[in-house]
Parts: C-alpha cells; sequence; structure tokens
C-alpha cells in the first residue's frame, strides 16, 4: 500500500480555530500549528496515540501567553504523511527532532500525552545536544506499552486487544473500514474487564453507546498505528529502560490514572506505580533534574482540565535553567 497524503482525503477534516500549516521533513510533510510570540521559550506538543494537533486546542491559547506554542500531527495524524510500515519510536522521535530544526529552530520545551510521552521521553535521550531544554511525560505508557516489559504489565494485559482490534476492523490504513461489525465485535473480542470503556473507546463518553460513525479523531488517524503498539514493532530497536537511563535535560513525569481492575489485577491505566516509580528512578540515575508529580486526573488532562495542566506544566517550566 502506498503513501496516502491529506489530499488524498481532504473531504475527512474539520475547520478548527487555529491556522494549520505543512512543512516538508524528507519521507512525510509534517501538520502543525504555531501561536504566540516568536521570542518567547518555544513549547512544542506532541498529541497521543489516535489524537490530532486539535486535542490540544483548549491550552494553547492558554500557554501562547508565556510561551510559543507548536502542536503537531506526527507522521499517521491528521493532516500528516501516513507511511505503511514505517511507525516506532525512533522513526517518529526523529520526525520530531527534524521538525525542530526546520521550524522551530531553537531549543525547545517538549510536552507528550500517552505515546506522545514516551516520543518526548525518546527525545529526552536521543535529540542532540542543545534541541531540547526540557521534557514532560503527561501519563506515559513507559514500560507497560512494551510487548514483554522489566517491571509490571505489559501492553496485551491492557489496551493491546483494543488496538489489535482497531487494526482488524478498521485496516491497516484507513479506509473506512468495518466500523459496524468493530463495534458489534468488541464486546467478543475484548476481555471483559475493558467492557465497561467500551463507550468511551469509540467516542462516545463512558456512559453512552456506540456511535454509528467514527469520532472525528479516528477518521484522522492510521490504525496502522495501533498494530505497531500491538504486535509491539513501535518499540523496536528502543528499550524503555536504556532510553531513560539516557536522559539529558530535566523531565517532569506525571501519572493520571493509579487503577487496576479489581478481580483481575490488569492495569486499567497508562502506568502502575511501580512502573512510575522505576521510570523515576531511572531518570534520576542521570543526574538530570526529575520531578514526578502524582496526580487525580484524566488520561489526557489537557483537554477537560485544561487551566490545570497549564499551571502545572507551567510552574515546572519557571524552575528550568
Amino acid at each position: 500500500m502506498g503513501i496516502s497524503e491529506a489530499a488524498d482525503r481532504a473531504d475527512t477534516f474539520v475547520p478548527h480555530r487555529f491556522t494549520e500549516q505543512l512543512v516538508d521533513l524528507g519521507e512525510i510533510r509534517m501538520n502543525y500549528v504555531a501561536e504566540g510570540d516568536p521570542g518567547a521559550p518555544a513549547l512544542l506538543l506532541v498529541p497521543a496515540q489516535g489524537e490530532s494537533w486539535w486535542g490540544y486546542e483548549e491550552v494553547i491559547g492558554l500557554l501562547s501567553s508565556e510561551f510559543q506554542v507548536f502542536a503537531i500531527d506526527l507522521r499517521g495524524q491528521g493532516r500528516s504523511t501516513w507511511t505503511p510500515g514505517r511507525y516506532n519510536l525512533n522513526t517518529w522521535g526523529q520526525d520530531v527532532a527534524h521538525f525542530i530544526d526546520l521550524v522551530i529552530q531553537r531549543p525547545t520545551i517538549v510536552a507528550g500525552n500517552s505515546s506522545g510521552g514516551v516520543i518526548a521521553a525518546w527525545l529526552a535521550a536521543y535529540a542532540k545536544p542543545g534541541q531540547l531544554r526540557g521534557a514532560i511525560l503527561e501519563d506515559p505508557p513507559l514500560f507497560s506499552s512494551q510487548a514483554a516489559p522489566p517491571y509490571g504489565p505489559g501492553m496485551m494485559q491492557t489496551l493491546g486487544p483494543m488496538f489489535a482490534a482497531w487494526a482488524k476492523w478498521l485496516g491497516k490504513q484507513w479506509s473506512i473500514g468495518d466500523w459496524d461489525g468493530m463495534v458489534k465485535a468488541l464486546p467478543h473480542e475484548l476481555p471483559a474487564f475493558l467492557h465497561p470503556g467500551i463507550g468511551f473507546m469509540l467516542g462516545d463518553g463512558p456512559d453512552s453507546g456506540a456511535s454509528s460513525t467514527p469520532p472525528q479523531h479516528l477518521k484522522e488517524y492510521d490504525p496502522e498505528w495501533a498494530w505497531a503498539w500491538a504486535n509491539d514493532s513501535a518499540n523496536a530497536g528502543c528499550d524503555h529502560a536504556d532510553m531513560l537511563a539516557q536522559a539529558k535535560v530535566p523531565v517532569l513525569l506525571t501519572h493520571h490514572f493509579h487503577m487496576t481492575d479489581p478481580d483481575t489485577g490488569h492495569l486499567m491505566g497508562a502506568m502502575t506505580d511501580i512502573q512510575a516509580h522505576q521510570a523515576r528512578r531511572l531518570l534520576e540515575s542521570t543526574g538530570q533534574p526529575v520531578t514526578y508529580t502524582p496526580l487525580d486526573a484524566p488520561h489526557t488532562m489537557h483537554e477537560p482540565e485544561a487551566q490545570r495542566y497549564t499551571d502545572v506544566i507551567t510552574e515546572w517550566i519557571k524552575t528550568l535553567p
């Protein structure tokens, strides 16, 4: 299957409040927005899997009073290029590093949510000297998104079955796929402890039934992303423990859900307390300043709790050299 450009699916998108731009990074064209004073400190927002840059819309306006804020779509998200077979941490991280070089062109604070937080951890370890001032890891699935992590549960005991279902029913590259078939199949294909969250995962909120059409964020998402996490190829050549032990900039690590299923002990959030503890330990072993902030907050805190998210990261950024 060939590379897919935004123009190939132009009717997929809806308008947003900030102007979208494209930059050619070589293999892909990356979609982004930039808001705020170009003379202000640079802050780069990296969305989670299945989310586009506009998941940060509520905080961009708040943050742009103090920062020049950049929010991006990674390859396979939104209007950025889709590239079959090229979804892994090293490739995503290199894309973001190229973006910093070509567009931001100065030392940057990078903040990522969920899988975007794992990419921010990659940048903290492997970005070129001088590219980053600091990294914010917002409730990232460190270790838990590996199939066989050294600490705590692995992906297939958490959301791996959901990602496998996305790849199976939606197609490895988005062609709308069989949305109705997936909605009907999920109660049979997902483990019972995930059933209460099916409506939420399908974009209808935690207490409602499944929609007859995909939510906008999944319309803008390549399910081959999901397949990369479900089969662990997303982590190929990038062990999380090795990565964390090579961080070269200050890090803020937030941890939101602290929940396990009471009947099975399976993880309900992004990572367990022991995984957060081990991530903190490895980060601290580098000698870099590390702030660990446990929060009672939604996994994607930046959308429903925009002001709180803004306050948490702004206060931490003030501590940076």
